[in-house]
């Protein structure tokens, strides 16, 4: 019997602890998550991830980070993290209230 299909809920509960290490805040909650797809018939998965800024230096260890943390996902077999720049991040519209609030942005 072959394992489950992961789900987009799922890689995105298990991206959750993966931290931006300047901010100490999750990517997550942070709002760089794009997008998550999982190809049904083989539990592939690719991830769509921005950074706070294309410059970030610390840009490849998130990247890492994120796909290993895919990759724990029960079924998924492989993970692939794809860099999208378009939009371009803004914490007024992509993080959540707690981490505006921790950054100190107030609507």
């Amino acid at each position: 019997m072959s394992a489950p299909l992961p789900t987009p809920n799922a890689v995105v509960e298990a991206l959750r602890p993966v931290m931006d290490p300047e901010l100490n805040l999750s990517i997550v909650d942070l709002g760089l998550l794009r997008g998550v797809q999982v190809e049904d018939e083989t539990g592939d998965v690719t991830i769509e991830l921005t950074l706070t800024s294309p410059m970030c230096p610390l840009g490849p260890q998130i990247v890492a980070a994120t796909r290993d943390a895919g990759l724990t996902v029960p079924g998924v077999r492989n993970c692939q993290v794809d860099l999208v720049w378009s939009p371009p991040w803004d914490p007024r519209a992509d993080a959540t209230e707690d981490v505006k609030a921790e950054l100190g942005i107030w609507d």
